[in-house]
């Protein structure tokens, strides 16, 4: 018979994994109360201390969604499109959208005063332009529901092969408000949705869903619940969200180390996972680049740090003298654009070719100000695929490679085979390239046109890595019309049909 846990001692072993344990620290003994729970990673052995007030949050959020979706049959597509007409006008309405910029921008200087990266948190015009202009793509949208796919033919009977909604989507994420908009795209599948942001845009989140979200589904007379916010400020909300059985699929955005985790709770849960927290792109100069086309796609990849900005470049030997040059003036360019000394990563190889002032200390702009540290630092050859997280500094790693060969088994060794574009003038290179590089994302220019919303017209859940293997029947995009499941359907005309 089962007991109850309602303390835990310092010490304590825990077993995980099968045949391994880990130990109860004070911290955590301390902080355990009845009614709490302890989630065990049984790939790492971590362990998550879920308080009762957490998981009565996000079990609150899952019940109202499991509702929702029960209803979410009886909802027509029309009234589905007005929903996301309705939360479009009143985002792009300026009175409306006044106490959500006015959120935003405590939730800005909060995690400023804290050190934090607010790149991704800051609600700017061209965010919420793009918020607008996903909805809008969602309100066009064909309906993907009781879509026919396939249809057999029997004497006497047919069968259907029918889309359906997938049911409850588990969504989170860190403290990117436009991925808000995003995640409504699953109702366009048949979906409901539940999502849980990071602490930083909570306030933003919350004013969304109060002046803007809200009232768009009352409006359009969708179920209460259909899109619910997870709102607690407390990480283990998130792992109270992804321990919930009833989700049909966890979706996790954010940093990689804590999407990993998140998944592998979301995993012995017995739920699906869709990942999207390591990316970092690889830009490859081939035999025969073009010098111009390659300062171009390097400078047009660091705008901004986002999972699709390059983040490791690879020269090859024989165009070394001519194009590390230029790739210095581009990195350098990037770096003025925003008003900032950018960083450099280089292998021992390529320090050669990197003048001695790249050595000397300059201001590095990080999410707590201002650094000085030297502008170019060595880095080991088995680091290539570390990714930087970068605030106002562009920054990159570089290494000279003896040939593209080389360069491809690098980025499948070592990159989280995410996004790669070769420069070059040969199509016999970029056929090789292709053919064998281990990505899902593969140009020939810069790296930023890696979005679902930019390159496809439909905004995106997520752009998936291949690093946790390749994803089955679908690329690398997870965008709303992309999460569902088939249903089967008979229709018989011969009553008297037997077997």
């Amino acid at each position: 018979m089962s007991e109850q846990l309602t303390r835990l001692e310092a010490g304590m072993p825990i077993p995980y994994g099968g045949d391994k344990l880990a130990h109860v620290s004070e911290e955590l003994a301390a902080a355990f109360e009845p009614g709490d729970q302890l989630v065990v990673v049984q790939s790492s052995g971590d362990l998550l201390h879920v308080p009762a007030e957490a998981h009565q949050t996000a079990t609150a959020a899952v019940d109202a969604a499991v509702e929702a979706f029960g209803r979410l049959g009886a909802v027509s597509d029309e009234q589905i499109s007005e929903f996301y007409r309705a939360f479009a006008t009143r985002l792009d309405d300026a009175n409306v959208f006044a106490p959500i910029a006015a959120a935003n921008a405590e939730d800005v200087a909060k995690a400023k005063a804290r050190g934090r990266s607010t790149t991704r948190l800051v609600l700017s015009a061209k965010m919420r332009a793009d918020m607008v202009a996903g909805l809008q793509i969602w309100e066009t949208a064909q309906s993907t529901r009781n879509l026919t796919v396939d249809a057999v033919d029997h004497a006497g009977w047919q069968v259907e092969l029918v889309r359906a909604g997938l049911g409850v989507v588990g969504f989170i994420f860190e403290g990117r408000p436009n991925v808000f908009a995003d995640a409504t795209g699953v109702l366009r599948s048949g979906n409901a949705v539940v999502f849980r942001i990071g602490s930083d845009a909570l306030g933003t989140a919350r004013a969304i869903v109060e002046h803007a979200l809200r009232p768009a589904t009352s409006a359009a007379g969708l179920p209460d619940g259909v899109v619910s916010l997870v709102d607690s400020a407390s990480r283990a909300a998130g792992w109270a969200l992804f321990s919930d059985p009833r989700l049909s699929l966890a979706v996790a955005r954010g940093s990689g180390a804590a999407v990993a985790q998140l998944g592998a709770v979301a995993r012995q849960a017995g739920i699906p996972v869709s990942l999207h927290g390591t990316g970092g792109a690889w830009i490859v100069a081939g035999e025969s680049a073009d010098g111009w086309k390659f300062a171009q796609a390097v400078e047009n990849s660091l705008d901004r740090k986002v999972c699709n900005t390059l983040n490791t470049c690879c020269i090859v030997e024989s165009r070394a003298h001519e194009l590390v040059p230029v790739f210095l003036e581009a990195l350098d360019s990037a770096g003025k654009n925003l008003g900032a000394n950018a960083k450099l990563h280089v292998t021992p190889a390529t320090e050669p070719y990197i003048p001695a002032e790249w050595f000397e200390k300059v201001e590095i702009g990080r999410a707590e100000g201002n650094v000085l540290e030297p502008r170019a630092q060595p880095i080991a050859d088995h680091r290539l695929g570390h990714e930087w997280e970068w605030e106002d500094s562009p920054e990159v790693t570089l290494t000279i490679v003896p040939d593209q060969a080389t360069a491809v088994h690098l980025f499948n060794e070592q990159s989280p085979r995410f996004g790669a574009s070769l420069i070059s003038e040969s199509t016999d290179e970029h056929e090789s390239f292709w053919a064998t590089i281990d990505s899902p994302f593969v140009g020939n220019g810069f790296t930023r046109w890696i979005d679902g919303q930019y390159a496809l017209a439909k905004p995106e859940l997520g752009l998936s890595n291949w690093q946790g293997g390749r994803l089955f029947a679908r690329g690398g995009v997870l965008a709303g019309d992309s999460v569902y499941t088939i249903r089967t359907r008979a229709t018989q005309s011969d009553p008297s049909l037997r077997r």
